[in-house]
């Protein structure tokens, strides 16, 4: 849980309610969701559905997530109406960063 928390707050700036010693709220962040500690048989995901977060300015993002001591997994790439980059945090999860294509 520490390990998460101060990925996301280097790479993102996020900070967080905690609500016991298991769950962190995502707090100021423009979206809703948290970090759960206690996830019993759930285990990291680079195979099911990919979390998608927006970037204005996606190279300044990925070089916040590599700072933090995130992986990319995918580096940038383009697709109709944007670019993105996957990466991996601290627990192997694998999430994905976007932005629009400016023309």
């Amino acid at each position: 849980m520490a390990a998460l928390k101060a990925f996301y707050t280097n790479a993102f700036g996020w900070s967080y309610v905690d609500y016991g010693p298991t769950y962190a709220a995502i707090e100021g962040a423009g979206i809703e969701g948290g970090l759960d500690g206690d996830a019993g048989e759930r285990k990291p995901s680079n195979q099911g559905a990919l979390v998608v977060l927006y970037s204005d300015d996606l190279e300044s993002s990925e070089q916040a997530v590599r700072a933090a001591g995130g992986q990319i997994t995918r580096e940038i790439f383009g697709f109709p109406g944007g670019s993105r980059f996957h990466f991996a945090d601290p627990c192997n999860n694998e999430l994905a960063m976007w932005t629009k294509t400016t023309e």
